[in-house]
């Protein structure tokens, strides 16, 4: 009987191909002479050192610098020449990037700054004052949810660097803002707004409260804000990060200054703009 040949060819054939392939590249692959070798490893080793150096210069000199604003003050100009662009690029009629409803999930917890204590939601209150400090009205949630309701599914952003496709609802500030204009006149450029406990407490300029997205918001997900989340009221916006979405809101200030912000004095931009 006659064996069937090997359409490949012999296994010796198929060895010596192969042979044959490898040496056809190794033809084709630049040599580099042992100088050379030695000449480039050197170069590479000085200029990676030289890097370094000055890489480790300049983290010394930002460390060493003066602090503004317990910030170092290269890293507090760079922060002022974000704000600086964001202001210049900010639109009243922009729309932040919006989602379709099932896309949207229950956000995790982030930050308990003011809102370690529990609340009670019978009590809690909302006070409102003018630039001098007294107070201008007082308001219950109730108040807050007579006003016209929104709800919107944005992307919330943490400036940690992760992100969250949520769904807020609650009333438009500018709405609230309202009940004060004819009390106020024009209205002061920003807004400070504080929790309960006055521990944690941000500054925003009056043009982004003023935004149609931005909310004092009583709902997320469809549901009434848990004490994790900030109930019975925070702040939601898409224009700023979530170091800005102040929980548990207690007291908002019209100031005609800019007020302090809390993680602005330990280092972060004032603005924290998106």
């Amino acid at each position: 009987m006659t064996k069937n040949k090997d359409p490949q060819g012999s296994r010796s054939d198929q060895d010596e191909a192969r042979v044959a392939r490898y040496a056809a590249l190794e033809a084709e692959t630049p040599t580099v002479s042992e100088i050379d070798f030695y000449q480039r490893s050197r170069r590479s080793f000085i200029t990676g050192g030289i890097a370094a150096a000055v890489g480790f210069g300049v983290f010394r000199s930002v460390q060493s610098a003066e602090l503004v604003d317990r910030a170092p003050r290269p890293l507090r100009a760079v922060h002022e020449a974000n704000e600086a662009l964001w202001r210049r690029l900010f639109r009243e009629d922009h729309q932040a990037r919006t989602f379709d409803r099932s896309e949207s999930s229950m956000m995790r917890v982030t930050g308990r700054h003011g809102i370690r204590e529990e609340v009670d939601l019978e009590a809690w209150e909302l006070r409102v004052e003018g630039p001098d400090g007294a107070t201008l009205g007082v308001h219950s949630l109730d108040d807050i949810q007579a006003l016209p309701k929104y709800e919107h599914t944005i992307e919330h952003k943490c400036v940690e660097g992760w992100s969250h496709i949520v769904t807020w609802g609650g009333a438009r500030f500018s709405d609230f803002a309202g009940l004060y204009r004819e009390e106020l006149g024009e209205l002061p450029a920003f807004v400070d707004l504080k929790t309960p406990d006055g521990e944690y407490y941000v500054g925003i300029e009056l043009a982004t409260m003023l935004h149609d997205q931005t909310l004092l918001t009583y709902e997320l997900q469809g549901e009434a804000l848990d004490s994790d989340h900030g109930a019975p009221l925070r702040l939601s916006t898409p224009l700023k990060y979530g170091i800005k979405q102040i929980k548990r809101i207690g007291t908002i200030r019209f100031s005609d200054v800019q007020p302090d912000d809390y993680w602005h004095e330990r280092g972060y931009d004032w603005y924290a703009g998106l």
